[in-house]
């Protein structure tokens, strides 16, 4: 079986830094993209930031220039700096991969459980 576990969230005040990490656990042959989602109390999941396999990364408007995404492919792991935070960032955060478990495999999509990132004014 395929998991995802988050680390890095907390609290921390406005203007702050953050940086999460997303470790890739189980057997599979590789993974793909891989991306950071946040989901804040009564709105819909947003994609925060992703980058492919390739390394080439795409962001959400609301964090270009204070965020960056980031992979080691060496250890699976997923990063996300999180620079000049903001209130309105205060969310559950999400890691998302797309996995081959197998060479030739289908492709299969893998939520962790979150890490809340609390940013206070």
């Amino acid at each position: 079986q395929v998991q995802l576990v988050e680390s890095g969230g907390g609290l921390v005040q406005a203007g702050g830094s953050l940086r999460l990490s997303c470790a890739v656990s189980g057997s599979f042959f590789r993974i793909n993209n891989m991306a950071w989602y946040r989901q804040a109390p009564g709105k819909q999941r947003e994609l925060v930031a992703a980058i492919a396999s390739g390394g080439s990364t795409d962001y959400a408007d609301s964090v270009l220039g204070r965020f960056a995404i980031s992979r080691d492919y060496a250890k699976d792991t997923a990063y996300l700096q999180m620079k000049n935070l903001k209130p309105e960032g205060t969310a559950v955060y999400l890691c998302w991969a797309n996995v081959q478990k197998i060479m030739y495999g289908m492709t299969l999509n893998y939520w962790g459980q979150g890490t809340q990132v609390t940013v206070s004014s």
